[in-house]
């Protein structure tokens, strides 16, 4: 995980997992209007994988 996707995730979530399909851009964008942090959490989890 660069420097540089950890602050995409921070930044905007469902940018930074865009390359890792449809749904998971789909959850961390559902997640991010929920809430920021959960959005940035879940961005987090499926970047590290």
């Amino acid at each position: 995980m660069s420097f540089w996707r950890v602050i995409l995730c921070i930044i905007f979530p469902p940018l930074a997992v865009a390359d890792k399909g449809c749904g998971s851009v789909l959850l961390v964008f559902i997640l991010t209007l929920c809430g920021w942090i959960p959005g940035v959490i879940a961005a987090l989890i499926i970047v590290n994988k």
